[in-house]
């Protein structure tokens, strides 16, 4: 999961198994090419990405959450840019020192905790753990320690505080210090996402502190993101597979997504119900833990019966079948030929990215909460559905360049991205 990311790629649904011979469909390497709308959107992302979370921050801050509001109050002449930002907090040493201190804290976390969840949580994987075999045909290792980085930070709770698409998206595939200290996992998974629940927990107190109370609404948003942040934790050794560290090189969009965009804009429900509290009917909570539970459900156990199919070859039983596959095959530039099964059963041959969906109807719930007073909640499913839409076609672009035929043959036993019969 990454910021913009997020990432849950295609790549997790096979398994590869090299072979030094044969002639290739391709040759897989970072296949998505810089066409004008992927230029257009970088370079947007690049110009307007802090506006956007300056003003939605601003927009809680001056404007009780209203997105509309700072607008008409500019065009009518009742306030000024500059009185908007003179309203703004400036920038101290003291917040930029607390947030060099977050960030140093989860390095020394990365890099010296040993993994000691699997001792007493079985079925958890930690430790010393294999990626996904590269373009060029290597296999780098990562040290998952992410979930006792995350219990250790909840227990102290004492730290609170083209030349453009290159850096935007990066250069740099694998950037690493010494053997073990992986700038993209590291960066995926820590000062974005341990934060997340952290910042979470601070809206739920300040309710607390500005009415007496929690609102039940509150409480579903903390309980919902919450599952969600400790699968990612849990599930760390997955996370190796995803689109993000499988594909993606390290730059802008990954370093600054989620060190800035994550914290601040995947906490906007916990920060509008702070402005704007809200309790709800009883029957209204249900639905909305219920739409969550559901999404989550859909979300894991696609990418479990991934997962399975993936650790034993395709010897296990989805649904209580064995599973179905298409068999496709794909040249790394060294020239090592791979075969590959795509998966057909289960979940995955309800959609191509059924995970997505589950992932969606997660987001929607979180939305839900905040009511239907304002749009601003409402930006995160909007964001997301645009976000994983876009990652489907990017994703689905690789996959046909990599392996050829054989993803027109997938594509045909599985015609749907999303919603079957819809998209």
């Amino acid at each position: 999961m990454a910021a913009f990311p997020e990432g849950k790629s295609e790549e997790r649904k096979h398994m590869s198994i090299p072979n030094g011979s044969g002639a290739s469909q391709g040759q897989w390497g970072r296949a998505w090419e810089v066409d004008w709308f992927s230029l257009a959107s970088v370079l947007f992302l690049l110009t307007f990405s802090p506006l956007i979370v300056y003003y939605f921050i601003m927009s809680c801050d001056q404007y009780h959450c209203s997105l509309m509001d700072p607008i008409v109050d500019v065009l009518m002449g009742n306030s000024h840019l500059s009185d908007i930002w003179n309203n703004t907090p400036f920038l101290s040493w003291k917040a930029a020192n607390i947030y060099i201190c977050w960030v140093t804290f989860q390095v020394m976390l990365y890099i010296l905790v040993p993994d000691f969840c699997h001792k007493f949580l079985p079925g958890y994987v930690g430790g010393i753990q294999e990626g996904a075999v590269t373009p060029a045909g290597t296999v780098n290792k990562y040290e998952i320690n992410g979930l006792q980085a995350w219990i250790i930070t909840h227990a102290l709770c004492k730290f609170t505080g083209n030349l453009f698409y290159d850096y935007m998206m990066g250069i740099e595939f694998n950037p690493r210090i010494g053997k073990w200290f992986d700038f993209k996992l590291f960066f995926n998974g820590r000062p974005g996402i341990v934060a997340w629940t952290l910042i979470n927990f601070s809206y739920a107190a300040k309710q607390q502190e500005l009415y007496g109370q929690v609102t039940n609404s509150m409480i579903l948003v903390n309980v919902l993101q919450g599952i969600y942040v400790l699968d990612f934790f849990w599930n760390e050794a997955w996370y190796l597979k995803t689109i993000d560290i499988c594909h993606d090189h390290f730059g802008w969009y990954l370093g600054w997504g989620d060190c800035v965009w994550l914290p601040y804009l995947y906490t906007l429900q916990g920060l509008y119900l702070v402005y704007h509290p809200v309790q709800l009917s009883t029957a209204n909570a249900v639905g909305i833990l219920l739409l969550g539970l559901v999404g989550y459900y859909i979300f894991r156990m696609t990418n479990h019966q991934k997962d399975l199919f993936r650790r034993t070859d395709g010897n296990c039983k989805i649904w209580g079948k064995k599973p179905q596959y298409i068999e496709c095959s794909y040249t790394s530039v060294d020239g090592t030929k791979y075969y590959s099964k795509l998966m057909i059963s289960g979940f995955w041959g309800v959609a191509r990215h059924f995970n997505y969906t589950g992932d969606l109807m997660g987001s929607l719930a979180y939305c839900l909460t905040c009511g239907f007073e304002h749009i601003l909640p409402y930006f995160y499913i909007m964001y997301m559905t645009i976000l994983l839409t876009h990652r489907c076609i990017r994703d689905e672009h690789r996959c046909s360049s990599k392996y050829g035929n054989d993803w027109k043959r997938y594509t045909t036993a599985v015609p749907y991205r999303l919603i079957p019969g819809v998209f």
